[in-house]
């Protein structure tokens, strides 16, 4: 029997996906699970299995069309009985039987909230006064929408362009991303053709209308040069970096950290560490189990701006912002202030190494609260990064250089310095609460000694 494939519900805060590469084509046999497609969604690039045994007999959503969750993607001849849409769902991102579907795509009631989380009013942040519990955010790498009507989120207002607002459902279903590429070339929306469902213009299809003589895209860089189509992560990326520093007020503090006795550790304890556990012992874990207790000590880094309240995370969860196989991506280690150095340095590699091969989990990247970006390992020595919205702040490790110090009794000494660098919301943090963290941070890595226990 003909089969309609719809594009999987991957999560709460997750309403569009773009269509990445498509596996199999018409006329393909397929089997139940077998992976037919690659999407890439604001969290993480996933693979879309088959819902039953059969043949693919259409393709709806061409590559690089930007697709809502539940619409229809693709056809499929199905053998045997009707069968029920897969849901993935974030927490193994793995299918799940059709009795669960009724369960899975169901809302929240009202009166669930998760665990893990509580809220204050804004005016009474300094006492912190746990409130009542809220729903559902993720806080994770992008734990909202891109932007889109369907999402509840007012149009964007950033071009004046009216031709952008059509009332047909064409052109009310750009994203915002698609709504900036048009405004950006300066092109007229009504010229152009869409190919992606239901007749919606995608990125691709701008893209193609920019490339065609006569469009005026063309010229106007009177330098010259070519124009590259950007992968489909590297657009959520773009989307979501724009929309955090667009809504996000950001503010920035920094510290010198004298990490002589860090160096001292690592170097004592490296041989060790690959022989006992075969693990490559790097500077990343210190940073990570050291930031998990300060954040403890200091709750407010730890937490997002919600409307006109601050939801307080009890979770330390902390992302850690890694160059991936296809672009940015934060995967989380959760519980990371209740986890033992040895635990935490476990975690990173194997989390570092998914995600660098592009295997990563949806359950791997949700529910960060806090982001480590450790720039350092690239040779930046001082920057200031933009917060992973919704959270509350980002903080990154630079490199370890040598420089002239002045030690006790105004001596001036060769030391391994590393500077440590806060981005945070000002609605949420004020300098105070800012420097109290890095003050903790600071003393942290500097307490650390070639006799301190790695356990």
């Amino acid at each position: 029997m003909l089969f309609n494939i719809e594009m999987p519900h991957v999560g709460e805060s997750v309403t569009e996906a773009v269509i990445e590469k498509w596996l199999k084509q018409p006329g393909d046999r397929i089997e139940k699970y077998e992976p037919i497609v690659e999407v890439v969604t604001d969290k993480v690039a996933m693979e879309v299995p088959a819902p039953a045994t059969g043949e693919l007999t259409k393709i709806v959503a061409q590559e690089g069309a930007t697709v809502a969750m539940g619409a229809i993607i693709a056809e499929m001849d199905a053998e045997g009985v009707p069968v029920a849409p897969i849901i993935v769902e974030p927490e193994n991102s793995t299918p799940v039987a059709p009795e669960a579907v009724q369960r899975a795509s169901s809302p929240p009631k009202a009166a669930s909230a998760p665990m893990g989380l509580r809220v204050a009013n804004a005016s009474q942040v300094g006492s912190m006064i746990t409130g009542a519990n809220v729903g559902p955010t993720g806080g994770a790498f992008s734990d909202t929408s891109l932007g889109s009507e369907a999402s509840g989120e007012p149009a964007s207002n950033e071009s004046t362009n009216t031709s952008l607002r059509r009332p047909d459902a064409a052109f009310a279903r750009l994203s915002p991303a698609v709504r900036r590429l048009i405004d950006q070339h300066g092109l007229d929306p009504a010229s152009l053709t869409g190919t992606g469902v239901g007749d919606r213009i995608t990125r691709a299809d701008v893209l193609r209308a920019v490339e065609e003589p006569g469009s005026g895209a063309e010229t106007a860089n009177k330098a010259g040069g070519h124009l590259e189509v950007p992968s489909a992560v590297r657009g959520m990326i773009a989307e979501h970096m724009a929309r955090s520093f667009r809504e996000i007020p950001h503010a920035w503090s920094a510290v010198e950290v004298d990490v002589s006795g860090l160096v001292a550790c690592r170097s004592a304890n490296r041989d060790w560490m690959l022989k006992q556990h075969g693990l490559n012992l790097t500077y990343l874990p210190f940073a990570l189990a050291i930031t998990a207790e300060a954040l403890r000590r200091n709750p407010l880094l730890n937490s997002s701006w919600q409307s006109d309240r601050i939801l307080v995370y009890d979770d330390v969860n902390i992302g850690i912002a890694v160059a991936g196989k296809n672009g940015l991506v934060v995967p989380v280690i959760k519980n990371a202030d209740k986890r033992s150095f040895l635990e935490l340095t476990q975690d990173l590699s194997g989390t570092i190494e998914r995600a660098r091969d592009g295997k990563l989990s949806l359950d791997d990247v949700s529910d960060g609260t806090f982001t480590l970006n450790n720039t350092g390992a690239l040779g930046s020595v001082w920057g200031g990064a933009i917060i992973n919205h919704p959270q509350a702040a980002i903080l990154t490790t630079e490199a370890i250089v040598k420089r002239p110090v002045v030690t006790k009794n105004d001596a001036v000494e060769v030391r391994p310095i590393m500077n440590i660098c806060l981005s945070f919301d000002h609605r949420v943090i004020d300098g105070a609460e800012a420097s109290a963290f890095l003050q903790d941070v600071k003393k942290g890595l500097e307490g650390v000694s070639s006799d301190t226990a790695l356990e």
